[in-house]
């Protein structure tokens, strides 16, 4: 396991969420929906003009209400989305394993026989092959949770279609459309600064998760992850009667950060951009945990940091506790699988 990692988010909250306060500059009427206009629009006193992203946004009053009772849905599709995550991640490990089994047979038949393996021909599909056979499992994983993150931001630079993603790709407890969105929204980023800086980390700590957790406890974490930072988002944006529209990974990736930090709080890491300061894991996940709770007690809005400290508490609780109590008791499941697959068979 690597002992150094850049955590970005440790001053800089790189990786956290946009979930943040949007300048309240002039709005463009779309299809129902509000959108604020590109910063770069906005004349500057200086004359030049200002570079800041700015996300889609409902007005005040197309935001809804917010109250108790409308959380039972979005509690119980955390519950299930969490229980069929973990489930379908097993049935991927099962899987998986009897295709390597299978994949082992094939060759040992094949050199039995003297068959000639396939190699893939031509100049590019080796290097991409190569590269690919480079990378560590953490970081296969990462990549294809990184592509599905930049579809989803290419999406958002398509103007006929970003109603349907404010509904669908942005969490909002007084949304009509509650549950999906707790989902989706975990892939979904507007600005390139926000994309980068949650990928960057996901990416420099997807190797370090795998091996402690391997890739498919991994991806059922941080899908449980992001689905209960969202439903912590709703909680609180429920309690302060405050709406809102929040997007990212980053309540995923404060799971991960929660876990690995925890698992090994020795570790050395390091800023970014000052590599020459360094300190350790466990002090690292204590600074995040206090700035966060500070910033729900005392209302801070930057930040979703409800999303944040959900993420990070589920992932420091997953090591603790729940990886005993989820996956190491998952036999019995894979058992059942495992006879409805032989029985599918007869």
């Amino acid at each position: 396991m690597q002992t150094s990692r850049k955590l970005f988010t440790s001053i800089f909250y790189g990786c956290q969420e946009h979930r943040k306060i949007l300048l309240q500059v002039p709005i463009l009427k779309r299809s129902g929906h509000r959108f604020f206009k590109r910063a770069n629009d906005l004349p500057h006193k200086s004359g030049k003009k200002l570079q800041i992203d700015i996300a889609p946004r409902l007005a005040e009053s197309e935001l809804g209400e917010t109250s108790f009772s409308r959380l039972l849905r979005p509690l119980g599709f955390t519950l299930v989305f969490t229980g069929c995550s973990f489930a379908g991640c097993a049935i991927w490990q099962y899987e998986g394993m009897l295709a390597q089994a299978r994949s082992f047979r094939k060759r040992a038949q094949d050199m039995y026989e003297d068959h000639i393996p396939r190699y893939k021909y031509g100049s590019f599909r080796q290097r991409v092959n190569a590269f690919w056979n480079r990378l560590s499992e953490g970081q296969k994983v990462a990549a294809g949770i990184i592509g599905l993150n930049t579809l989803v931001f290419l999406a958002w630079r398509v103007p006929h279609i970003q109603p349907v993603m404010t509904k669908w790709f942005c969490s909002n407890p007084a949304s009509k459309a509650m549950c999906l969105p707790m989902v989706l929204s975990c892939f979904s980023h507007f600005s390139l600064w926000h994309i980068m800086a949650n990928m960057y980390v996901l990416w420099s700590f997807s190797t370090s998760i795998v091996n402690i957790l391997g890739k498919e406890q991994f991806l059922a974490m941080y899908l449980s992850g992001g689905v209960i930072s969202s439903m912590s988002s709703y909680l609180l944006k429920t309690t302060v009667r405050r709406p809102g529209l929040s997007l990212g990974a980053s309540g995923a990736i404060m799971a991960v950060l929660g876990a690995v930090c925890t698992q090994v709080p020795n570790a050395s890491l390091a800023i970014i951009f000052l590599p020459m300061f360094t300190f350790t894991a466990g002090s690292a996940i204590k600074v995040v945990l206090a700035m966060d709770t500070a910033g729900v007690i005392l209302g801070w809005k930057l930040f979703d940091h409800a999303a944040h400290l959900g993420g990070c508490l589920f992932g420091i609780w997953y090591i603790k506790y729940g990886s005993d109590l989820i996956w190491r008791n998952r036999e019995p499941f894979v058992s059942k699988w495992h006879q409805f697959r032989q029985g599918g068979r007869r």
